[in-house]
């Protein structure tokens, strides 16, 4: 996420959309966000009032949000150095117990590298949701054994930015140390882990204190051009780098008291101090344990993703602050293709439900599952109405 900055990574095909800043459009489990070969990024002609410029002033405006964070996404081929090591002992503690995380994102010819905290000795692995998002495959390094394995996505929360995976053939896998997030007290001392760089290896490690509790940001996603509203957050003065995304936040006893999803760049630059951001153990342990469970909820999907095969993209109308939602590329072959949806179209409602924003298209289609039929209402360049029952597939996870 942004504004702080990104504790993930992304590496592949430049799109005018890359990174969390870019809030013009958004992506969910419809599909990809970027623009499609052969596509102009920009929006299709015929709608001058609601592509191109407008989709571009949106993003200029969204760069200026005030609390604006930044999902730690490490870019393989910066290069970015790691971290500077800190105390070997708090590596040696807890480092055993975490993972390096890399999705495969297919249909952006991508990747994303992040943390992982290993939950279960069978290979139950927590990361922030942002990490996975649109991934086609996902591999998962445990730090402890050195061994990789192929994960599934169990389910994951959009909202509150986690994901649980679970490792195919994992065992004896050592864990971390849950800590109780309660306890937290601003001034504490505190250390930040993680994929720093998404170089691998053994975890790098920064030091920091405690800074504020209960904090509210609003995280951005250049990558997936996605902005989410996160709450509760631990705030601390740990300098996390790209690849510490779902990397802990620690006490000096080694205890995980939050895992980190945001870094604040923007801060950074004003005040010359580092400043990250961390989701609470405890609502990371309350959804991973919903998911375990599989207990669905309106903000917890489980199992896989469900698939439109559409981008979707928020754009800007004439009217201050009124949005609709703009196909900006489909995939060749999806249930989106079959039912003649292009690009250029503007979705209405999806399933009955209104739809006036990509974020909106994103929430709706969590709900769905693979093999659910869904109704969709466009409008095309024409201004034609339609509207056709599809079939959903499963697709990239998150």
């Amino acid at each position: 996420m942004e504004a702080a900055s990104d504790s993930g990574a992304s590496v592949g095909t430049a799109s005018p959309y890359a990174g969390r800043a870019d809030l013009a459009g958004s992506a969910g489990p419809g599909g990809p966000f970027v623009p499609w070969p052969g596509e102009d990024a920009g929006g299709p002609p015929g709608r001058p009032h609601h592509h191109a410029l407008l989709i571009a002033a949106a993003a200029a405006a969204a760069v200026l949000a005030v609390t604006s964070v930044v999902a730690l996404r490490a870019v393989h081929s910066a290069g970015v150095p790691p971290a500077s090591q800190a105390p070997s002992a708090i590596v040696a503690t807890v480092g055993p117990g975490l993972a390096d995380v890399t999705a495969t994102l297919g249909y952006r010819q991508a990747v994303s590298a992040g943390t992982g905290l290993v939950l279960t000795s069978s290979g139950l692995v927590v990361t922030n949701n942002h990490v996975i998002e649109g991934a086609t495959s996902v591999k998962v390094t445990d730090v402890g054994n050195h061994q990789t394995y192929q994960a599934e996505v169990a389910g994951y929360d959009q909202g509150r930015d986690i994901a649980l995976l679970k490792l195919t053939g994992a065992s004896a896998l050592k864990t971390v140390t849950l800590g109780n997030s309660l306890d937290v007290r601003v001034g504490e001392k505190v250390y930040a882990l993680g994929n720093a760089g998404g170089l691998g290896g053994a975890p790098a490690v920064v030091s920091g204190t405690v800074t504020g509790l209960n904090q509210s940001i609003t995280a951005l996603d250049r990558a997936q051009g996605i902005a989410e509203k996160l709450t509760g957050l631990i705030s601390a003065s740990t300098p996390v780098e790209p690849g510490d995304s779902g990397g802990p936040l620690v006490t000096a006893a080694g205890q995980v008291i939050g895992m980190d999803t945001a870094g604040s760049a923007q801060f950074q630059i004003q005040s010359g101090a580092a400043r990250a951001f961390a989701i609470p153990v405890s609502q990371v342990a309350a959804v991973a344990r919903e998911i375990e469970a599989g207990q669905g909820s309106p903000g917890v999907h489980i199992g896989p993703t469900a698939f439109l095969g559409i981008a979707v993209v928020s754009v800007s109308l004439p009217r201050p602050g009124d949005t609709e939602a703009g196909v900006a590329g489909v995939i060749a072959g999806s249930p989106a293709a079959r039912a003649g949806l292009a690009a250029g179209d503007v979705i209405t409602s999806l399933g009955g439900h209104a739809v006036t924003s990509a974020s909106a298209f994103r929430t709706v289609m969590a709900a769905y599952h693979p093999g659910d039929t869904i109704t969709v209402c466009w409008v095309d360049l024409a201004d034609r109405v339609h509207t056709a029952a599809v079939v959903l597939v499963t697709g990239p996870a998150g």
